[in-house]
């Protein structure tokens, strides 16, 4: 039996067809497969977010009541602990022989917990002191959080005539308060 040429054509356009359906088939159930794992994955990564924040909120219980007493500042109000807060800047300023320039108590924030107090302070500090200070305050206890930093630096020729310029640092500091004895 011998093929003219049209037959010739047809039969390998039809196996080109064949091929290309084949072809689609395949790569549709791989598509699907690859859709399938990462569904699969996605759960398992949601079920074991969704655990790790059920352990979480008992977790976050039992750390609230494990801070130390020395993490908060103690006082009989607001006022008062906002008063140890000034005097503990003052000491830290001390150590890292910065120069306190201002310091006064901020009023709390709508965002703010009710056991919080807030301080805002204008410090002149050296650039070799200013990681040590912010250092300081915010790794030792009481918990105190840098929530503001504004950095000033000195004019071009201060700075020229000092090694280590004296930078106008502006803060704002919150700490945690808990009511204690007078």
């Amino acid at each position: 039996m011998q093929f003219n040429r049209e037959q010739i054509i047809s039969i390998g356009a039809l196996c080109l067809l064949l091929l290309a359906c084949m072809f689609a088939v395949g790569l549709s159930l791989q598509v699907r497969s690859d859709a399938d794992h990462e569904l699969i994955e996605q759960r398992e990564a949601l079920s074991h977010l969704e655990a790790r924040a059920r352990s979480g909120s008992q977790a976050n219980a039992r750390m609230k009541s494990a801070a130390p007493a020395d993490a908060f500042l103690d006082g009989p109000t607001a006022g008062l602990a906002a008063a140890k807060l000034q005097a503990y800047l003052s000491q830290v300023a001390a150590s890292q022989q910065a120069i306190l320039i201002s310091y006064g108590v901020e009023p709390t924030r709508r965002e703010d917990s009710p056991d919080s107090v807030r301080v805002q302070a204008t410090l002149d500090v050296d650039q070799k002191s200013l990681q040590s200070l912010l250092y300081q305050l915010e790794s030792r206890t009481p918990y105190v959080f840098v929530d503001a930093l504004a950095l000033q630096s000195p004019s071009t020729t201060e700075r020229r005539a000092a090694q280590d310029p004296v930078l106008r640092l502006t803060m704002s500091l919150r700490a945690l308060w808990r009511r204690g004895p007078e």
